[in-house]
């Protein structure tokens, strides 16, 4: 029930962008709550997605294991966006869903889907961004993803680790991480998911 209802109040990638920088506008945030860190988060995520639409590249052994897919799937992501992971990590969602004609990317606001939330929690946590891969044909949820790449969330436990707490330079750093990083690791782990779960699906056959 709570993947239903998430699907019926998600959007297409576009749709969620031009929601998030409509609300930008009027000097808001998605979400519940509203601050002006919030606002400052999510002004600078603006800049980081519209950078990372234009500038993310898929390796082209990358693409063809895409094209490869056999089943149709959806990539229903549960994000904010005023979260600095998620700015990083949907405009890869994206661009790899928009390869491949098996992948439907539709996207939706955690703050709007706490069933959906709640039923993909990270450790008891709300993280996001939270990928759930469901088969497009039953809405069967298959799998799921996140909320950070594998790297990523070394680097986090780590630096909590050795400093007690998540502060501005860990998040600073994270970004760095990212940067680096061009998107790859994210790429190809999700991509290794897709295979792992077309050859469970094949072998049930």
């Amino acid at each position: 029930m709570a993947v239903a209802a998430g699907l019926s109040q998600s959007y297409t990638y576009l749709k969620y962008r031009n929601i998030v920088s409509k609300l930008l506008s009027e000097g808001k945030v998605s979400g519940i709550s509203q601050s002006e860190a919030l606002l400052e988060y999510t002004k600078l995520n603006e800049s980081r997605m519209n950078r990372l639409d234009k500038k993310i590249v898929v390796p082209e052994d990358f693409i063809k294991r895409l094209l490869a897919l056999k089943h149709k799937y959806i990539w229903l992501v549960i994000s904010e966006g005023w979260c600095g992971d998620a700015a990083q990590l949907t405009p890869v969602f994206n661009k790899l869903a928009s390869l491949s004609e098996n992948i439907e990317l539709r996207m939706v606001f955690r703050d709007e889907n706490d069933g959906l939330m709640n039923a993909f929690l990270s450790n008891g946590a709300r993280s996001i961004p939270k990928l759930v891969v469901l088969d497009a044909d039953t809405n069967e949820v298959r799998t799921s993803w996140g909320p950070r790449p594998k790297g990523a969330a070394e680097f986090i436990r780590s630096y909590k680790e050795q400093y007690g707490q998540i502060d501005e330079t860990a998040k600073t750093e994270l970004h760095l991480w990212y940067t680096h990083d061009k998107g790859l690791s994210t790429q190809s782990e999700l991509i290794e998911l897709m295979e792992e779960l077309e050859v469970a699906l094949y072998s049930k056959r």
